[in-house]
């Protein structure tokens, strides 16, 4: 009887092997904080399915060649306006890329191949900024100190400090690194003057914005360096707002009231 199990269960596993990856739009999100797109050169992309990789495999620094993420991570590919997009993470049920900094502003296709089993081909709008805050925690956003230590509700920014939050889909840089490839200086975002951050409702100052753009040795993130306004009341909600198009709502920046 057990044998016959083990037999069962291996069948079943070979079917599934053998079935092509299966996903929608609908599973296509932002992979900072899993909001829905649009999507910006740039971004980092979750992408959620089926039979989308053998199992579950992280990038690792072997797996970096000459300054350029891979392209195929166990033996998974997403395709990007036909060419193999930079990959961070594969697993049987989330894929998670990035959006070549080169695409322009319109419609771009995904497709992954894992192989040579290709999945649909799901076409998306791409525009120009769309930024999307790293989240983490209860809704908090992630922002370090000078320091590289985390803001917290234990160690809260206060009003006069210089922190770094970070984001992805803030769109094309000046310099615009290649597809893939781990930017190794700062390099401003091109929209710097359509940038806008909201701290409780009230926009701060632009002057306070010190900095945003890439965050060098690291693909597909961007920073905003940010001096907090005296007087920010305590936990202020925050958003980033780029030409047009804004964060998601609901998160929450730690601050110290009173300074």
């Amino acid at each position: 009887m057990y044998r016959l199990r083990f037999l069962a269960a291996a069948v079943c596993a070979v079917a599934a092997w053998g079935q092509a990856p299966s996903y929608t739009a609908s599973g296509i999100v932002n992979a900072s904080d899993y909001s829905p797109g649009p999507f910006a050169p740039g971004s980092v992309i979750a992408l959620f399915g089926a039979n989308l990789s053998r199992s579950a495999y992280a990038l690792q620094s072997s797996d970096i060649a000459s300054g350029y993420l891979p392209t195929e991570l166990n033996y998974t590919q997403v395709i990007v306006d036909n060419s193999p997009a930079a990959l961070f993470y594969v697993s049987p049920t989330q894929v998670n890329f990035m959006v070549p900094t080169t695409d322009g502003v319109g419609q771009m296709t995904i497709q992954v191949v894992r192989e040579g089993l290709a999945g649909p081909v799901i076409a998306l709008p791409v525009i120009a900024a769309a930024p999307a805050l790293f989240a983490w925690g209860n809704n908090l956003a992630l922002a370090t100190h000078a320091d590289y230590s985390l803001v917290t509700a234990a160690s809260p920014a206060v009003g006069g400090e210089i922190i770094v939050l970070f984001a992805t889909g803030m769109g094309k840089t000046a310099p615009d690194p290649g597809p893939g490839e781990i930017p190794t200086s700062p390099a401003p975002i091109v929209n710097l003057g359509a940038l806008q951050v909201t701290l409780a409702g009230q926009a701060v100052d632009p002057s306070l914005i010190k900095y945003a753009g890439l965050s060098p040795q690291s693909a597909g993130l961007y920073q905003i360096n940010l001096a907090i306004p005296p007087g920010t009341p305590s936990n202020p909600s925050i958003l980033v707002t780029e030409a047009g198009q804004a964060s998601s709502a609901g998160l929450v920046l730690p601050v110290q009231p009173g300074q």
